[in-house]
């Protein structure tokens, strides 16, 4: 059976990480856009990561210019927006596709398990999945909906 654990992603630097190295740890997975309207709630992720950070709960960001071409086209750039402004330090990544027939594996997974209230497809940045410890898919949250309102979903699966 497929986990989240199950599948590699890129570093920033262009270097391959498997997700394993998180087993047994549950996961926010998000794809993020820096000059989104919503980009406000990289604050609020990472005020959820360090919350929880210390229960073992690791938040995942993954740029997407998919939408409205929402994102810089330089990783380092993306990087760099997001620690300078909103002191990021939970992981992000390269830049990915999240829908298409060139959507990363991780999201064609995410969208499978989770599907939207209008489709599987994700409709717009910032896109919320969380995980369980064991790599499961427990809930898809929407572009809108405030981290802060995944803290007692959170709690269950810590």
């Amino acid at each position: 059976m497929t986990t989240v654990y199950d599948f590699t992603v890129e570093k920033p630097n262009g270097e391959k990480q498997s997700l394993k190295e998180f087993e047994g740890r549950p996961l926010v997975i998000v794809n993020t856009a820096s000059k989104c309207g919503l980009k406000g709630q990289f604050k609020e992720l990472q005020e959820l990561y360090e919350e929880y950070k210390d229960r073992g709960l690791v938040v995942l960001g993954f740029p997407c210019g998919q939408f409205a071409n929402q994102e810089f086209d330089d990783i380092e750039e993306t990087t760099n927006f997001c620690q300078a402004n909103y002191g990021v330090t939970f992981p992000m990544y390269a830049k990915i596709n999240v829908n298409g027939e060139n959507a990363h594996p991780l999201f064609k997974f995410l969208k499978q398990e989770k599907g939207g209230v209008l489709g599987d497809d994700i409709k717009w940045n910032f896109t919320k999945f969380l995980i369980d410890r064991n790599g499961k898919v427990v809930k898809r949250y929407a572009p809108t909906t405030s981290p802060a309102k995944m803290k007692k979903d959170i709690e269950k699966v810590l």
